[in-house]
């Protein structure tokens, strides 16, 4: 039985994985791996390198503003608020994730190449994530961040103690939803990587706090219609007994005519 079919029968999918496919990912389809690599213009790594830039800044003014504010009576609320915040950051990395794979091409302007063209390159071929640096790996999700961290930091300035230390439980979620965020991708790139990761990263990914590699593959089995958060991939198997994307995909199917993942299954095609 397919692993795909084994998550939509409720079968547990990391244990049945080992009987099914090998350790590490085949071969790419290299052509098109490499037409997708080549879109990668340097404008693209500019807008990277800005977004990064900026995300440190209002991140790194975010967390001193919230070691400024705290308090010993904040803690019966912060863990619980930024545990939420990982949970929001996992669904998030599937939503974005469900709908660069499954809608839109790159030939639509600017947001195709720039956005959508590294998850076509990523299914023709997974390893490429590994050889990306920091800032291409990681700069379109620091991007996603920076203003409604700014806001954050510009309601610090702008609200009284008593505002606040009554906002502080949401501040800390923004912060632990923006960090999460922020990590998602080196999260995943750490998911596709089979050697040289620090052993902390090595037990995260064990004990399932971060994506795991065996957790993950189950996205790469053709057609990558299932398990699409990569962040923690907590929600990934509730999502699938929901069947969350599927009902999505109906609804959407059924209102425009438009199947998903055509664009996809077209750029694995090339030959």
């Amino acid at each position: 039985m397919p692993p795909t079919q084994q998550v939509k029968n409720g079968l547990s999918p990391e244990i049945k994985l080992n009987e099914t496919i090998a350790d590490k990912p085949k071969p790419p389809s290299k052509n098109g791996a490499k037409i997708l690599s080549q879109l990668y213009s340097p404008e693209k790594r500019l807008q990277e390198q800005i977004s990064v830039f900026l995300c440190v800044v209002v991140m790194t003014i975010h967390s001193i503003l919230l070691i400024r504010y705290f308090q010993l009576s904040n803690l019966t609320y912060i863990i619980p608020a930024m545990f939420a915040g990982i949970i929001t950051a996992d669904f998030a990395s599937g939503f974005v994730h469900w709908a660069a794979d499954s809608w839109g091409s790159i030939e639509i302007p600017v947001l195709g190449k720039a956005f959508i063209r590294p998850f076509r390159e990523h299914h023709i071929d997974p390893t490429a994530i590994t050889r990306h640096d920091m800032v291409e790996t990681n700069g379109d999700n620091f991007m996603l961040v920076i203003i409604p961290i700014a806001v954050s930091v510009l309601r610090f300035s702008t609200q009284t103690l008593d505002e606040i230390q009554s906002n502080y439980a949401f501040q800390a979620y923004t912060f632990s939803l923006a960090l999460f965020i922020c990590l998602t991708n080196q999260i995943h790139k750490w998911s596709h990587t089979y050697s040289g990761l620090p052993w902390i990263v090595t037990v995260l990914q064990d004990y399932h706090i971060i994506l795991p590699k065996q957790h993950h593959r189950i996205h790469h089995i053709a057609p990558h219609e299932t398990y699409f958060c990569i962040t923690t991939g907590w929600l990934n198997y509730p999502l699938e007994k929901l069947r969350f994307w599927v009902g999505l995909e109906w609804l959407i199917e059924r209102i425009t005519g438009i199947k998903p993942r055509s664009d996809d299954l077209k750029w694995a095609k090339v030959s």
